[in-house]
Formats: structure tokens, C-alpha cells, sequence
């Protein structure tokens, strides 16, 4: 590898890493926030239907599920696949943000898991289980992966078909 290339393989590592530490800590953040303020069950309005309530959220993602072994085996086994996948093509335009992303909110969902045998969900929309800024991470992360790949499978389709 070019120095070029050991250069911009180096800043993706950087920028991924960023993003998921300030992703971690943002979450740690809000759920202890959460959790000084608001009792267990307790639920406080915010705005059209919008609440803010203090849940321990022992199952899978959105509360579905039980067994923390499961959950704790999914979790790792999924981020080392997501970390050996970026790790394949680091420099693939924004895939250091979706890889940040989900890294982040799997790893502050994680640190709940190992602290309180639950993960603090406490964003509460009508009509949908209860989540929290983790989640959002991830959510937008696999989001991101997926527009990610199929971005690479349509340019690899154009530079076939322009030959």
C-alpha cells in the first residue's frame, strides 16, 4: 500500500473511532441523566405525545426477547463482523460514519448489559416501544450500511457495463 493509501486507510480508522467514542458517550451521557431524574417506570411528557420515561429493557432490540447470554453473544459476534468488514475497505466513502455509528450504540447498549444486566431505554413515541440514543446509532448506522453497499454494487455495475 502507497502512502496515500496507508494515510487515508489511517484517517477512516481515526474518523470511525471518533465517531463511535462520541456516540458511546453521548449515550452514556443521556441514560445517566435519565436515570438521576426520572424513577423506574416514571414517565414525563415532553411534547405531542413525545415522553421521556426511565425503562430497564432486558430483552433484545425494542424489548423484544429475553436471555442475556444471547443477547451479549449477537452483540460481540455482530460488531467483530461489522469491524472485520470495515476493516476489508476502510476508505469506502462514508462507511467510517455507518461503521462509527453502529460500533458506538452497540458498544453503549453493551456497557449497560455488562453494568445493569439491562439496557435504559427512555425515549418513548406513541405507538413504539421505548429506545434511546444508542438504538438511534444503530439504527442509522445498519441505514448507512445498507445505502453503503448498495452504492458499491451499483458503481462496480457502471464500471462493468462502461468498458
Amino acid at each position: 500500500m502507497s502512502s496515500p493509501q496507508v494515510s487515508e486507510t489511517l484517517g477512516a480508522w481515526r474518523w470511525m473511532l471518533a465517531c463511535c467514542g462520541a456516540v458511546v458517550l453521548i449515550d452514556q451521557v443521556s441514560k445517566a441523566i435519565i436515570v438521576s431524574s426520572l424513577d423506574p417506570g416514571q414517565r414525563e411528557s415532553v411534547a405531542l405525545g413525545v415522553d421521556l420515561t426511565n425503562t430497564a429493557n432486558r430483552g433484545l432490540a425494542f424489548g423484544i426477547g429475553d436471555g442475556q447470554g444471547l443477547v451479549l453473544a449477537v452483540t460481540v459476534v455482530a460488531l467483530a463482523l461489522i469491524l472485520v468488514w470495515f476493516a476489508t475497505d476502510p476508505r469506502r466513502p462514508g462507511l467510517w460514519l455507518s461503521v462509527g455509528l453502529l460500533a458506538g450504540g452497540a458498544l453503549g447498549n453493551l456497557a449497560d448489559r455488562v453494568r445493569a444486566d439491562a439496557v435504559t431505554d427512555f425515549i418513548d413515541l406513541p405507538l413504539w416501544p421505548a429506545f434511546n440514543l444508542a438504538d438511534v446509532a444503530i439504527t442509522l448506522g445498519a441505514v448507512g450500511l445498507v445505502a453503503s453497499s448498495l452504492g458499491a454494487a451499483g458503481r462496480s455495475e457502471g464500471s462493468a457495463g462502461s468498458g
